[in-house]
C-alpha cells in the first residue's frame, strides 16, 4: 500500500530544512505512534521500518524513548545463562 501526504509547500520546506528524508521521517512517525497504540507489534514494526538487524532497531527505538520493560526475573534469568555460559567456557 502506498500512502500520499499532502503538506503545504511553505512547511515542507520548513520540515526538509530540519534535515533527513522526510518521507522516511513521516513513516518512522507514524509507524512509532501506531506501535505504542497498540496496532503494531514489535516485529511487524521492525519489518515496517525495514531494519535488517535486532541491534540496529533497538537502537532506533532506544533513540525515541521506547524501552521495552525488565523484570527481575528476566535479569535473573540472564544471570543464569551468563553465569552457566561462563562456566562452560572457563572449563575449557
Amino acid at each position: 500500500m502506498q500512502l500520499t501526504i499532502d503538506i503545504p509547500d511553505d512547511v515542507a520546506e520548513r520540515l526538509k530544512a530540519a534535515g533527513g528524508d522526510l518521507s522516511r521521517r513521516a513513516v518512522e512517525a507514524f509507524a512509532l505512534e501506531e506501535y505504542k497504540r497498540g496496532q503494531l507489534t514489535k516485529p511487524q514494526l521492525r519489518r515496517l521500518l525495514g531494519f535488517g538487524t535486532r541491534d540496529a532497531f533497538d537502537g532506533f527505538l532506544k533513540a525515541h524513548g521506547i524501552f521495552e520493560p525488565y523484570s527481575l526475573d528476566e535479569l535473573a534469568r540472564e544471570r543464569r545463562d551468563l553465569d552457566e555460559m561462563y562456566t562452560a567456557t572457563s572449563a575449557r
